[in-house]
């Protein structure tokens, strides 16, 4: 365990007095025997448009962190059993929750499927589902009612009501909950889907501001997160990164002749990067600086990469 210059950067000095700080292999060594249960054609599975992560990126930080993880849900059963035994009551089986935040094009999506794989794997807790907050975005037309479809993926743009309501129902150990499907081709929610999550050991709940603490509320989405991961990067790296997958969708998803983006897909290589830096800069950049990264240091655990998309670092909240 280190803290190496420039390691506690992106937090301030207070907040950071209150993680300690690895270095990526210090981190890695923490894996101690877990064994590596994934393969390559199963991760290929599992990566996002344009995302870059190999195995040797799962051995040395999602292993250690499935087994931290798998430490913690173990303990929070045997306290749920002990505070069940002292009320003379049978515990109910209340899902473990798990929150990831962090920038759009940063990785969270393929961060979320391969923790989720790894997770399910431990036999004490095989059955992980994995809820995004895309689905409790508003639908297209009261985002285009309310004037603001430009600001899709800030907090205003989420049902945030709808997102408490699921959670609670979750952490109160109802036997289905059901929530809402959001689709990216067509960029917008699909009337009468829905996921229904029912009973599960773990719950992973991934979204751009999951760590808020909105105004207006007296609760917040993470109050019902046991554990809570932020992923970070620079800005000039996760812009970097949000422009080459812009660039990989105006080659798949874009043409699909229903995306709500098909337009993008006629664009020359140049004005899709002019583009795509255009969103960056209105858009998705303003959203981090004002409201993501903010949450940085409400979270359990920060993961910090490097401009080739390995973690080069890692900050883990002191009990």
């Amino acid at each position: 365990m280190t803290d190496p210059a420039g390691a506690a950067e992106h937090l301030d000095p207070a907040t950071a007095d209150r993680f300690l700080t690895f270095e990526r292999e210090a981190w890695a060594a923490l894996r101690a025997a877990t064994p590596l249960t994934l393969g390559e054609d199963e991760l290929e599975d599992m990566r996002g448009i344009h995302a870059h992560i190999d195995l040797d990126e799962v051995a040395a930080i999602y292993l250690p962190l499935s087994r931290l993880l798998n430490l913690y849900v173990s303990a929070t059963q045997d306290l749920h059993r002990v505070s069940a035994t002292f009320l003379g009551a049978i515990a109910p089986k209340v899902p473990y929750v798990i929150g990831i935040a962090g920038s759009v094009a940063v990785g969270k999506s393929t961060f979320a499927r391969i923790l989720q794989a790894l997770l399910a794997r431990w036999p004490d807790h095989p059955k992980v589902d994995l809820l995004t907050t895309d689905g409790f975005l508003h639908p297209n037309r009261v985002l285009e009612a309310r004037g603001i479809m430009n600001r899709k993926g800030f907090p205003e743009s989420y049902d945030t009501r709808e997102l408490l309501r699921v959670l609670r129902e979750i952490k109160s150990g109802d036997e289905e909950v059901g929530a809402p499907v959001y689709s990216h081709v067509v960029y917008d929610i699909i009337d009468g889907e829905q996921i229904v999550v029912k009973q599960p050991d773990i719950v992973i709940v991934e979204g751009l501001n999951v760590l808020q603490t909105s105004a207006g509320f007296t609760e917040f989405v993470s109050d019902y997160f046991d554990f809570s991961i932020y992923i970070d990067a620079d800005e000039v790296d996760i812009e970097h990164w949000y422009v080459e997958r812009f660039l990989a969708l105006r080659e798949s998803v874009f043409r699909d002749p229903d995306s709500f983006f098909r337009a993008y897909a006629a664009l020359s290589d140049e004005e899709a990067v002019a583009t795509a830096r255009g969103i960056w800069r209105e858009i998705n950049g303003l959203n981090l600086r004002d409201n993501i990264a903010p949450t940085r240091g409400r979270a359990s655990l920060v993961l910090h990469k490097n401009a080739d998309h390995r973690v080069n670092s890692v900050r883990l909240r002191r009990l």
